[in-house]
């Protein structure tokens, strides 16, 4: 079965790989880490679709589906879950949805061993350092081991939410490693006026990665609607919550450390805590957004990140309101994705022209 999925993970990335390898562009290696950006980008998406749809144990075990491959192999094993529990969380299209995810991640792990390659080779000419591929190497293992104790764990809140920021720390790892290479040859540095964007933007970053981890904790708690209205929560501004148990990280899904059911006072505390971090969230990258707009040659960057906030805050109202349908609630994830992207960019770029000021 391992053979079997690790053919299935080269024949996926073989498709991007022969595109970019075979193509007529002269920098193959800048186009390699376009496509990687972007794929882990839909991987994002494609996991908060498994997520969002109750497909995260569609295949109970792992890595494979019922010790197979591909759920074609396992298709009397899923039926016969599917007929003990008509509604659980094994049935044939959650199997291949929680399977794709995992052939995409797998394809993702090669195009990364494919970038360090490349940057070993590079370093093998030229003398430059490939210590930032390998860091990505090995959070991508990191990564797919908290994929699995996804799976064994039974979704256990703290084990997916840990899995939901490790993919976005991912994608702002990958963002910086086109940006290292790009800046090389296509960039020059911002001249940065006195401001306090330099301590800003990185606080900026820390401040969505917790919102992120608030929103994968309302996710994996199956919290969204706690909270059905707007802007009130339960008819109050201040609604009766559960604290405790509600922000209880080692503990069963849907359970308390105690093994006691989760009150809905508790998963009441969890979304308001989500919704109310939201607008600090809001006020301090729009913030970025404004100073950032005071740098020449940065206003593309600053437009995009205050449009994205706003989109971002429409989509999560409209998402409550229209009582979390599926479309919006993975463009949800989507957009936080973005923002990590541009936040990523936004806080490179100010490294860079530090680092060209110090110069």
């Amino acid at each position: 079965m391992i053979v079997e999925l690790g053919l299935i993970f080269l024949a996926v990335a073989c498709l991007p790989l022969a595109v970019i390898f075979f193509s007529r562009v002269p920098d193959r290696r800048r186009k390699l880490l376009t496509v990687t950006v972007a794929l882990t980008f839909e991987l994002i998406m494609f996991g908060a679709f498994t997520r969002l749809t109750d497909s995260g144990l569609g295949c109970p075990d792992w890595p494979g589906c019922y010790g197979e491959s591909n759920p074609f192999m396992a298709h009397e094993e899923i039926r016969d879950a599917e007929a003990l529990a008509p509604h659980g969380p094994v049935t044939v299209s959650k199997a291949w949805i929680e399977m794709i995810h995992r052939y995409l991640a797998g394809s993702l792990g090669v195009l990364v061993i494919a970038q360090l390659w490349l940057a070993w080779n590079e370093y093998r000419r030229r003398g430059t350092s490939y210590a930032w591929n390998l860091a990505m190497l090995v959070l991508i293992l990191v990564q797919g081991a908290f994929g699995a104790w996804t799976v064994t764990l039974k979704l256990q809140p703290v084990i997916v939410t840990t899995h939901l920021l490790l993919g976005m720390l991912l994608l702002a790892g990958l963002t910086i490693s086109w940006m290292l290479y790009d800046s090389r040859q296509y960039w020059r540095p911002w001249q940065l006026p006195a401001s306090g964007l330099r301590w800003l933007a990185p606080l900026a970053l820390l401040i969505l990665f917790c919102q992120i981890a608030l929103g994968g904790w309302t996710s994996s708690n199956y919290a969204a609607l706690a909270c059905p209205d707007f802007p009130s929560c339960q008819g109050s501004l201040i609604p009766a919550m559960d604290w405790q148990h509600g922000f209880s990280l080692w503990r069963p899904l849907g359970k308390t450390v105690h093994g006691e059911y989760l009150t809905f006072q508790a998963l009441v505390a969890i979304h308001w805590a989500h919704r109310s971090f939201a607008w600090v969230a809001a006020a301090v990258l729009l913030g970025t957004a404004l100073l950032l707009r005071r740098i020449s040659g940065a206003e593309r960057l600053a437009t995009g990140l205050i449009v994205a906030v706003i989109l971002q805050i429409a989509i999560g109202i409209s998402t409550v309101l229209l009582s979390w349908p599926l479309l919006l609630a993975v463009l949800h994830n989507g957009m936080a994705a973005v923002l990590v992207i541009l936040l990523s960019m936004v806080n490179y770029r100010i490294w860079h022209a530090s680092r060209a000021a110090a110069h």
